[in-house]
């Protein structure tokens, strides 16, 4: 008998908590409802380069995994709730440092698929695509769908 794990598709989504991701991660979700997929809902943080050298102190109180993890589970609460259906989804939050790049490249190495926005947090706004995006379309080992906000009325 094969391992159940193995047989069920999983869908890789990156999220940075931006509308762009929100709507990436909701396509997903919705792709993962149709295919009977599982999800894992990734986002990386890294600490910021001008803290090159620095050594967190008792007395520093910014987390910035924590503040991460918040940022995933907040994205997932308000695209679930967008949706009764999507409930019945398996989500699988996964939080990890490192450049975001290379944690999609590395967690979406044999998925099914790979999700992500066209532009994130940084950048330049009108670019067609982000670093992110341009970078896993052209690196990841699985088929890559980026998706676009819908346009404004």
């Amino acid at each position: 008998m094969s391992d159940e794990t193995e047989s069920v598709p999983r869908i890789v989504v990156g999220t940075d908590g931006s509308d762009p991701a929100k709507e990436a991660v909701r396509w997903a979700v919705r792709q993962a409802q149709l295919t009977g997929a599982v999800v894992d809902a990734v986002i990386s943080w890294e600490y910021p380069a001008l803290w090159a050298g620095w050594t967190p102190s008792a007395g520093d109180v910014f987390d910035w995994r924590d503040t991460a993890s918040k940022i995933l589970n907040e994205t997932l609460e308000e695209v679930v709730a967008s949706d009764p259906a999507f409930a019945a989804v398996k989500i699988r939050p996964v939080v990890v440092q490192g450049n975001a790049a290379a944690a999609l490249l590395d967690i979406a190495e044999g998925a099914d698929l790979l999700v992500v926005g066209n532009r994130g947090h940084g950048g330049f706004a009108r670019a067609v695509l982000g670093s992110v995006s341009q970078h896993v379309t052209q690196q990841a080992t699985c088929p890559v769908v980026v998706v676009r906000p819908p346009k404004s009325s």
